[in-house]
């Protein structure tokens, strides 16, 4: 490792569902944050790192901040928040195809009392046309100062090349925190238990989503080329129960399958996946619950 080696530590932040875990995967080049188009999505901090030969960031993708409307909710905005200190660098990600409003005034007033340089990420360019974009930076340009104004879009790449590169700059003199292969601290039962999690997302209505919650019970080698995993997922009513399980099974079948192939990418492996559904009610009012599931803003 030369002198000239860089690092640090990047914060992603933003509202919900601006594209936050869609660029942490595509800065890090693989999937290691779930994604949906429901709000609040991320519950945890989700640690991503991407590694060159001269440099090693360390990205934070974050809950979307948000005005809580119980525990669970507390505990993301919390963790959002907390993620803001010592960082070598923010990224505040906006979605440029909708007005601005004042939860971004918020977030902006909050972000101006720090020290640390913040990129203005300008998200989901590819769903503007080029003269709305313009109109969009120019409003908030003339009420605001970043260190950096990025228009990109996550979902498509483009621009992300310009990104990398301003990244780059402004990354400090510092070690290699992590090996070069590594891609996220994660647990793997933790990034099971999201991608699990993200399938019912995507499968169920709109009644299920923040509801939710997916515990990894066990996950054990059967045999030389098969894993089994098996995971509970809990909802707060009988009646979500009944909508994850679905008609004969076909829902929960449903989930499994897509789960599983995340899962065998994920672990090089064939996966045995067994799921069950259980109701735990009201479970996101309570604190004891929310440790349990893996929610714990303790050290925040």
């Amino acid at each position: 490792m030369t002198e000239e080696y860089c690092s640090g530590f990047i914060s992603i932040i933003g509202r919900p569902n601006v594209g936050k875990s869609t660029l942490l995967n595509r800065l890090v080049g693989q999937k290691i944050a779930i994604m949906s188009d429901k709000p609040q999505t991320t519950r945890n901090k989700i640690q991503g790192v991407w590694t060159t030969d001269t440099a090693q960031a360390v990205f934070i993708d974050t809950p979307g901040i948000h005005k809580p409307q119980h525990k669970l909710g507390e505990y993301m905005v919390k963790t959002a928040t907390g993620a803001l200190s010592h960082m070598d660098l923010i990224l505040y990600v906006v979605d440029v195809s909708v007005p601005w409003g004042g939860g971004e005034e918020y977030i902006v007033n909050m972000l101006e009392k720090l020290e640390t340089p913040i990129f203005f990420i300008a998200n989901k360019i590819d769903q503007v046309e080029p003269e709305q974009l313009a109109r969009f930076l120019d409003a908030v340009q003339k009420r605001h100062q970043f260190a950096q104004w990025v228009p990109i879009s996550a979902a498509t790449g483009a621009n992300m090349d310009t990104l990398r590169q301003l990244l780059l700059e402004r990354l400090p003199p510092g070690p290699k925190y992590y090996p070069e292969d590594m891609v996220t601290d994660q647990p793997e039962r933790f990034i099971i238990a999201e991608l699990i999690r993200e399938k019912t997302l995507q499968l169920t209505r709109e009644e299920i989503p923040h509801a939710l919650a997916v515990v990894v019970e066990e996950v054990r080698q059967r045999s030389e080329d098969m894993v089994y995993v098996a995971a509970t997922i809990y909802v707060e009513r009988d009646s979500q129960k009944g909508i994850i399980i679905g008609k004969k099974g076909q829902m929960l079948k449903d989930i499994g399958k897509l789960a599983r192939e995340d899962i065998q990418h994920l672990l090089g492996s064939q996966i045995y996946l067994e799921l069950w559904v259980k109701v735990k009610k009201a479970w996101r009012r309570s604190e004891v619950m929310i440790r349990n599931f893996g929610y714990d803003s303790s050290e925040e």
